[in-house]
């Protein structure tokens, strides 16, 4: 029976035409807005100080995750899942808490001062560029050594089973297993974090501690909000994108594959050696477990009675993030599902579309920010129109991620049930509703988790739009932060820590349920 011509869809390339446009547009509109292209002293200062701290919290980063990521690895103790849970945390913690964590057991009336002030010894201060890299290096250490415990984890057992018949030890072990191993992976997981650091916004906001420690970002947001200089906002904004562009590009240029073969997909038990590795090991892994959970134990510690103190504000921006939060999430899984999906079915234009799904990567929330706001200024007032706009630089940001997260298990559902699907004639709404959601329902449910923790805890494009009245949680905990109203500035942070990983678990949690 001769196969009937299925109708040619356009909606994904619509879909990826308007993303497409939504991210081009701003960026347009900024190199128009531009004009002549003049770095002052103070602009070229920023971008050097762009790329240190970056550069310094990937290297800071990876050198540390490497000792912990071996020790989880060559390791077996109660609360070893726990904590590598827990190693995942700090890539949904919004940025303002983690800051503000680390105030309190570093900042001026935080533990240790007091300690040293108890001791007769001088304070320290948590401002300036080592500030920035201890936050830095906080919040992409754990995300440092879940990449680097992944590539332990992807050498088959039987190469140590066979290292070990061979009466191999530590070193070589090391020289031919390990070795090889973090040559392939540090370099992707060092310039991922690079990236990230590139587009630190909240921290540099916080912690810089003056003009000396100015990134990019910093530099546009105070050329919008506090110059209203349009014109060097636009040139910055260039500049910032130039470098995440570069870096992306990095990433996906030095990707590389490990190459020990396919094992038998046993799972991984390494006998660990033992003498001073053993307590060497002991000593990376506590270290890690006290770098982490001090300061999210401070943070709760000051939270709890903060919560009595947080002005009403505070819960009406609660209310305004949780909802831009569910919006977004829901346009980001929206959008990453027609478009994995038509990649997956390897759809007329799918090149096009992939590429649409990436190109958030290459830019920032501020740069896309700043373009819309170019865009929407002399039309109408930015303040009408903050939470709209950070829904969509939400969305555009968070896609890349959730759309990696589906695309291979729509891949799978394509070479599974594809070819039955078009023998029954499954097409549109009853192919999504009975073969392509109920088995994409668990890696939906945890990007929508993602999209909606990451989407809660932004600091960046709302800053540039929102007024007294239009201010997210993010936006209230950095404004009491600057009025140093530390108690209630960690209660309104308890309540940010709370929704933000409620709205991750509900979500992960109803895509698990749905799978089931």
């Amino acid at each position: 029976m001769a196969s009937r011509a299925r109708p040619l869809n356009l909606g994904p390339l619509v879909l990826a035409a308007v993303l497409l446009a939504l991210v081009a547009g701003p960026l347009v509109t900024v190199a128009a807005r531009a004009g002549q292209f003049v770095m002052v002293p103070q602009d070229w200062a920023a971008v050097r100080f762009t790329l240190m701290q970056a550069s310094l919290s990937a290297l800071i980063s990876v050198g540390l995750a490497v000792p912990v990521a071996r020790a989880l690895a060559r390791r077996r103790f109660a609360g070893r899942q726990a904590l590598i849970t827990l190693m995942g945390a700090p890539f949904l913690l919004p940025a303002m808490v983690a800051v503000l964590g680390l105030l309190a057991v570093f900042g001026r009336s935080g533990v240790m001062n007091d300690l040293l002030a108890e001791m007769g010894l001088p304070t320290v201060s948590i401002y300036g560029l080592h500030g920035v890299l201890l936050a830095h290096v906080f919040l992409n250490l754990p995300l440092a050594v879940r990449i680097i415990l992944q590539g332990w984890q992807s050498i088959p057992a039987e190469r140590f089973r066979l290292a070990a018949s061979l009466g191999f030890g530590p070193s070589e072990v090391a020289r031919h297993l390990e070795r090889p191993m973090l040559w392939a992976v540090l370099p992707g997981a060092g310039l991922v974090i690079f990236v990230i650091c590139l587009t630190s916004f909240a921290v540099v906001l916080t912690l810089g501690g003056g003009p000396a420690a100015t990134t990019v970002e910093l530099a546009i947001y105070q050329a919008v909000r506090f110059d209203f200089d349009l014109g060097r906002a636009a040139m910055l904004a260039l500049v910032q994108l130039g470098l995440c562009a570069v870096a992306a590009g990095l990433v996906f240029g030095l990707a590389r594959q490990v190459g020990f073969g396919a094992g038998l997909d046993r799972s991984l038990v390494i006998a660990g050696p033992g003498g001073w590795r053993r307590w060497a090991d002991g000593a990376a892994i506590t270290a890690a477990a006290l770098f982490l959970l001090v300061p999210l134990g401070a943070v709760v510690l000051r939270g709890v009675p903060g919560l009595a103190e947080v002005p009403d504000v505070v819960f009406t921006a609660a209310l305004r993030s949780v909802l831009v939060a569910i919006v977004s999430a829901a346009m980001t899984v929206s959008v990453a599902l027609v478009l994995a999906d038509a990649v997956a079915r390897r759809a007329r234009g799918f090149g096009f579309l992939e590429a649409a799904a990436v190109l958030p990567l290459a830019t920032s929330g501020l740069v896309l920010g700043t373009g819309l706001f170019l865009i929407v200024q002399p039309v109408v007032s930015p303040l009408s129109v903050a939470l709209p706009v950070t829904v969509l630089v939400n969305t555009a940001l968070a896609l890349p991620y959730v759309y990696r997260l589906v695309l291979p298990d729509a891949q799978t559902v394509v070479g599974d049930y594809g070819r039955l699907s078009d023998s029954l004639g499954l097409q549109g709404w009853p192919r999504w509703r009975w073969v392509v959601l109920p088995r994409l329902a668990r890696p939906v449910g945890f990007g929508a988790g993602v999209a909606a923790a990451l989407s809660i805890g932004d600091l960046g494009v709302i800053t540039l739009f929102a007024g007294g009245d239009q201010g997210t949680l993010p936006l209230v905990v950095q404004q009491l932060t600057g009025a140093y109203r530390m108690q209630a500035a960690a209660g309104a942070a308890l309540l940010l820590v709370g929704l933000s990983f409620g709205l991750f678990w509900l979500c992960d949690w109803g895509g698990r349920r749905a799978s089931a």
